[in-house]
């Protein structure tokens, strides 16, 4: 049995509005042809293939085989390809980018992630988004050695040639421990109790502030690579820390962590800018997700 043909997507266009409209007459109407041509479009089609579509023994609405059914799905599936890539290559024609690679600080809470994020799959369906979530200086690092087209950045109080900052606003620090924690139990601490017990550290992965500290008071100090370990080992009463307060508001409530009172630490804003090259300015898909971070700070 030699090989089944290669199908127009015409073809497929005719064979999918049949089904879609119910009959023959009713595709045609729907693409503006002949109901004549439209037989014939489909008895070429089955030709191609080799297999039979419709139940011909049925005259008063066109019923799919089994055969039909299968070659259906594929045909779906191949025309949601190629209206994809059309959507792709006028996107391209307009200056739309294929692709965002996005960095995002650690520390931005995840109720704004998601909005900027659900926004922007709503705003550019056909848009592929890479995202990284980085802690401190790693996320300029990878706008800089271009891993990353847009980063939503921490503070980096060292000045970096080449880079274009918005400032997008800020989420509040707060130093917690675990309710059974020495400073916890204490209730209002001396001017530097801290230092007197293990303070947990986000570790810089990056080059770029290597040897800087960052809110760091106590004499002994455990660094970790990530918040989420960070957040884990706060709550099994392993030393103390500064964390972001929507984080662990949910916590606090509950009575898993205590917002430490600590006269000499505070916490504070842990501001929050977009980045990206000088050289390398957002196309209209990372422009929208700067503006999103930008009224999410607005509002």
């Amino acid at each position: 049995m030699s090989d089944p043909g290669t199908p127009t997507l015409d073809q497929l266009k005719v064979f999918q509005t049949i089904v879609d409209c119910g009959s023959f007459a009713a595709a045609a109407k729907r693409l503006g042809r002949a109901t004549s041509v439209i037989s014939y479009s489909v008895a070429n089609l089955e030709n191609q293939l080799g297999v039979q579509l419709f139940d011909r023994n049925i005259t008063k609405k066109p019923q799919l085989t089994d055969a039909g059914r299968t070659v259906l799905a594929e045909a779906r599936t191949v025309t949601n390809g190629v209206n994809g890539l059309r959507a792709k290559v006028k996107g391209l024609l307009q200056g739309l980018e294929p692709e965002v690679n996005l960095a995002l600080d650690v520390m931005l809470p995840a109720a704004r992630v998601t909005d900027a994020l659900r926004a922007f799959n709503e705003e550019f369906p056909t848009v592929t988004l890479r995202l990284y979530v980085e802690a401190l200086g790693a996320v300029t690092q990878m706008v800089l050695g271009r891993g990353a087209g847009l980063g939503i950045s921490g503070p980096l109080d060292v000045e970096v040639d080449g880079l274009e900052r918005v400032g997008v606003g800020f989420v509040q620090l707060i130093p917690v421990a675990a309710p059974t924690h020495p400073l916890a139990l204490a209730g209002r601490n001396a001017p530097g109790a801290g230092r007197e017990h293990i303070q947990l550290v986000l570790t810089d992965r990056s080059a770029l502030t290597q040897g800087l500290e960052f809110a760091v008071v106590a004499t002994r100090t455990w660094r970790l690579a990530d918040l989420g370990s960070k957040h884990m080992l706060l709550k099994e009463g392993i030393g103390w820390g500064n964390m972001p307060e929507p984080m662990v508001r949910e916590d606090i409530a509950a009575g898993r962590l205590v917002h430490l009172d600590m006269p000499d630490v505070k916490g504070g804003p842990y501001r929050l800018q977009a980045i990206y090259r000088s050289d390398t300015p957002p196309g209209p898909a990372a422009r929208f997700l700067i503006e999103r971070f930008e009224q999410q700070d607005a509002g």
